[in-house]
């Protein structure tokens, strides 16, 4: 497999052919209630601030929660017996860590009990266009992971053409989905990001819209754009305010 050329010949499609495209469908209440991550990523998050996030994923029935590594086993522990997803985070949030401290802290959080990681792409290896390297950092974590991955790829620094280059390869490394955003970044989900992410992953992978998302207005829209999952620390406001 040459990792370039795949890359190159999705840039080149992508130049010729890609075209935004926004379904005007209709989105329910209970689609974005079934599609949240209700997340706290906060540094200064507290144990109690984390019992009250399950309580409240339980409660309007989000699809999970998203917390750091430290809160995976408090997190299962209170989704225990439900449906509710615990997802965590790895080489968080500047994707810069090593490719075998990612792999260690993905496999340490499905041990505590994730269903899920999501990983930072690393931004500085892909805007080098060292996309084997890229490729290689992703693969380990999905390997050591054996749950789904998703990669995000921090659209907000990206071109559109680092955008499809990031997509392609999360895909060929066996991710699950692509997200567009840590919310720690200079910039959070966007339509047009999301609708860009959907094209090159087409079926084989989800995409996930991150990063201020705080209405059920921007939640749907997302969802219109491609997205399957929503990350938000909000969850709780956009399903309140379309009561």
């Amino acid at each position: 497999m040459n990792i370039r050329e795949e890359v190159q010949k999705w840039i080149d499609k992508f130049h010729k052919e890609y075209k935004f495209k926004f379904e005007e469908k209709e989105i329910t209440l209970e689609d974005v209630k079934r599609a949240i991550e209700h997340t706290n990523l906060k540094p200064t998050a507290t144990p109690e601030d984390i019992e009250k996030l399950c309580e409240e994923a339980k409660e309007h029935d989000f699809y999970g929660v998203c917390v750091n590594p430290c809160y995976v086993s408090l997190a299962k522990e209170k989704l225990e017996g439900t449906h509710q997803k615990v997802v965590t985070v790895c080489g968080f949030p500047l994707g810069a860590t090593s490719t075998e401290a990612k792999a260690f802290e993905a496999k340490k959080s499905v041990e505590d009990g994730a269903d899920e990681v999501d990983m930072v792409i690393n931004l500085g290896l892909l805007k080098a266009k060292e996309y084997e390297k890229v490729y290689e950092d992703i693969k380990a974590v999905v390997e050591a992971a054996k749950v789904p991955v998703k990669v995000i790829i921090e659209a907000c620094y990206l071109t559109d053409e680092e955008k499809v280059a990031a997509c392609v390869i999360s895909k060929l490394a066996g991710a699950r989905y692509v997200k567009t955003s840590t919310g720690f970044g200079s910039g959070g989900a966007t339509v047009e990001d999301v609708n860009l992410m959907r094209w090159v992953a087409g079926n084989d992978m989800g995409v996930k819209a991150a990063g201020g998302i705080r209405s059920f207005e921007k939640a749907r829209d997302m969802m219109r754009a491609g997205a399957d999952k929503i990350g938000t620390s909000s969850g709780v406001v956009i399903v309140s305010e379309n009561r």
